[in-house]
């Protein structure tokens, strides 16, 4: 049923392009070109503008049909499970218990800074002063 349906919407979608592309462009798209058919009233339809009209509403119900077939056949088993596989089993760290959930996004505050600064190295020897220039 479901290669049925697909045949059809691939076919409807071929014939929906070909019949656009048949049709006599107007040149509106930017507001440029002739002004007959975009500034007037409610035309009268085209026997391509029917067509056109038609194979999208099968175009559009050809879709909502292949889709309501995939979710029937879809089932909630992994695609593992259907290879026969079996997943690596990956070690889960527990959460460490020392501070709640969630305050590790958050910045550090005044009170959990070190109660003394870490020792600084020895700073390198300053620069030497540049030597005067002679006149």
């Amino acid at each position: 049923m479901e290669n049925v349906v697909l045949a059809i919407h691939l076919i409807v979608a071929l014939l929906l392009v070909g019949v656009v592309l048949l049709q006599r462009s107007e040149g509106g798209g930017l507001g440029m070109g002739s002004a007959g058919g975009t500034m007037t009233g409610r035309g009268v339809a085209t026997a391509l503008q029917k067509v056109t009209w038609a194979l999208a509403v099968t175009f559009i119900a050809t879709s909502i049909t292949l889709t309501i077939l995939a979710a029937k056949g879809s089932s909630t088993a992994s695609v593992i499970d259907q290879f026969g596989g079996t997943a690596p089993a990956t070690p889960v760290e527990a959460p460490s218990t020392d501070s709640p959930l969630g305050t590790d996004l958050l910045p550090p505050a005044s009170t959990d800074a070190p109660a003394a600064p870490p020792a600084a190295e020895a700073p390198a020897a300053p620069p030497a002063a540049p030597a005067p220039a002679g006149n």
